[in-house]
């Protein structure tokens, strides 16, 4: 089987798309004959490439989509309350300042990524999404980027699908900037969350991957290199409440 795409659920309501994190195998073939030692190294290289990520543990491509999937269909019910818990409410504060960054306008083609809302769905791949190029004035995606498996892929998407002057919006997690918060937060993070996540949400096991994840996420300049070899110009970040979440902008131009 070839490696599976990151496939999405996305929602249109009035002007706004959201997604949902799916994954689905798609047929394929290998060319590699593994007979000798060349083939050997070639299947050696190619299960190095094909293996990624899921918190703090290494699974291959092929697995990280559905477990992704697993993780957000696991917590779904409780997700607003545990957000709610978790960031003592503070999260809404930074979706405010994102859609406060980004200010829309009546008209304003909106791409909202794994938003979770919305009415009529369309299932497409974040990796290489169903719209045309150059159809959006703004692509927005909150907490969402760091679970796909190839990030780099979905930054190209993101650029493709933008109008020229269109702008990328990222609000995500990132690298807290004082040792001291730093200290504190990886206590919190580890010795409350997942104990919050099983006495609220009953999971354990996703709330332990959600702030593995989190570790595993690009720095602020890191993830902003990454935006530029996108294509996008004028990128900056701004860290918010120490660095725990970083608002990345950057225009298609």
């Amino acid at each position: 089987m070839a490696a599976p795409r990151s496939c999405a659920l996305w929602s249109y309501c009035g002007r706004r798309w959201s997604r949902l994190m799916r994954c689905c195998e798609l047929p394929g073939l290998r060319s590699s004959w593994p007979g000798g030692p060349l083939g050997a190294r070639q299947l050696s290289q190619e299960k190095q490439a094909t293996e990624t990520h899921f918190g703090f543990e290494t699974v291959s491509e092929e697995e990280k989509g559905g477990k992704v999937y697993h993780v957000f269909e696991s917590v779904a019910k409780k997700y607003d309350v545990m957000n709610d818990m978790m960031s003592l409410g503070i999260h809404r504060i930074w979706k405010d300042l994102l859609l406060w960054k980004m200010r829309p306008f009546p008209g304003t083609q909106l791409l909202d990524v794994a938003g979770g809302t919305g009415l009529a769905w369309v299932l497409g791949d974040a990796e290489e999404l169903p719209f045309d190029d150059d159809k959006f004035d703004v692509y927005t995606i909150a907490f969402g980027i760091r679970n796909v498996t190839h990030i780099d892929q979905a930054l190209q998407e993101a650029h493709r699908v933008l109008k020229p002057g269109g702008r990328f919006l990222c609000l995500e997690f990132s690298q807290v900037n004082n040792p001291l918060i730093s200290r504190l937060y990886d206590l919190y993070s580890f010795q409350v969350i997942p104990v919050l996540g099983e006495v609220i949400a009953g999971d354990w096991k996703s709330y332990q991957y959600l702030v593995e994840s989190i570790r595993q996420f690009p720095p602020q300049e890191e993830f902003k290199e990454m935006i530029e070899d996108a294509g996008f110009e004028k990128v900056t970040y701004e860290s918010l409440t120490s660095g725990i979440v970083a608002i990345h902008s950057g225009f298609k131009l």
